[in-house]
């Protein structure tokens, strides 16, 4: 896996993405592909060796969920894999060449990440990277419940 730039054909084809329940939370199917190709979002492409989109990386306040505290003392980062690949234990090399990345582009002194807290699948994940719990809240969109998590 590595790291790519964001391209327009990258961000149609994740605009179509669709998660089954209960991930549909992440689903991306209507969002603007402009969204993702803006420079100030944050957003790259992870691709396979041939080239082949796997999923996105974002780094800043994309990776924010509204109802959240936030404070400028980590770099948030998110990201997504394409649906059918999912629970395939891809989600720690997916994560982790993603902190690479940004530790070379951004420097930054901490990583965050906010987790819906029925993901344990993503939770399980992050804490193997080494992110700890710092928080909970309910998202002022829905009231659905998220884990906010640092990695110093």
């Amino acid at each position: 896996m590595r790291i790519v730039e964001m391209t327009a054909r990258f961000a149609a084809e994740m605009a179509g993405w669709r998660y089954p329940e209960p991930y549909q939370c992440y689903d991306l199917a209507g969002a603007d592909p402009a969204y993702f190709t803006d420079p100030a979002n944050g957003f790259h492409a992870l691709v396979d060796e041939d080239g082949a989109l796997l999923g996105f990386r974002s780094f800043g306040a994309d990776g924010q969920v509204p109802g959240g505290a936030y404070d400028g003392a980590a770099l948030d980062t998110g990201g997504g894999l394409r649906p059918e690949l999912t629970g395939r234990g891809l989600g720690r090399e997916a994560i982790a060449t993603g902190l690479a990345f940004s530790r070379r582009l951004h420097r930054p002194d901490a990583f965050r990440v906010t987790v819906a807290a029925f993901n344990t699948r993503a939770l399980h994940v992050v804490e193997s990277l080494g992110f700890a719990p710092t928080d909970t809240f309910r998202a002022t969109a829905d009231g659905a419940e998220y884990r906010i998590l640092l990695l110093r």
